[in-house]
């Protein structure tokens, strides 16, 4: 069966810019590093604030770390498939080379591998 792909191409990109605008709010672009993303603090006055202020400053900070982890992940995956569709490799499992069925690329349009290699 032939992937459509101008299909998951939309899909990706809708994905994509969700994924921009998630991340660019809990997030910014490293300007050390333009493909990485990184946590930002949330705004507080912390310099005469008490210890509990200071604590839930930290705990907002490391939440929005492990966010900006799991959606830059997704970014990264969704980026790679775009990429695969424009050099004509989308759909094909990285470990067997075989297609991917279109039912498990819709579910999961950036998947890398089929269903025997997840």
């Amino acid at each position: 069966m032939a992937i459509d792909y101008e299909h998951f191409k939309k899909k990706l990109e809708t994905e994509k810019e969700l994924l921009e605008k998630e991340l660019g709010a809990v997030g910014r672009i490293n300007p050390d590093n333009l493909s990485d993303w990184e946590a930002i603090p949330i705004d507080r006055d912390t310099s005469q604030a008490d210890e509990n202020t200071v604590a839930d400053s930290i705990e907002d900070y490391e939440d929005n770390v492990a966010i900006v982890n799991t959606l830059e992940t997704r970014y990264q995956d969704t980026k790679s498939a775009l990429d695969k569709i424009k050099h004509d490799t989308y759909g094909l499992c990285q470990v067997c080379k075989e297609e991917i069925d279109a039912e498990r690329l819709e579910a999961n349009p950036s998947a890398r591998t089929c269903r025997k290699h997840m």
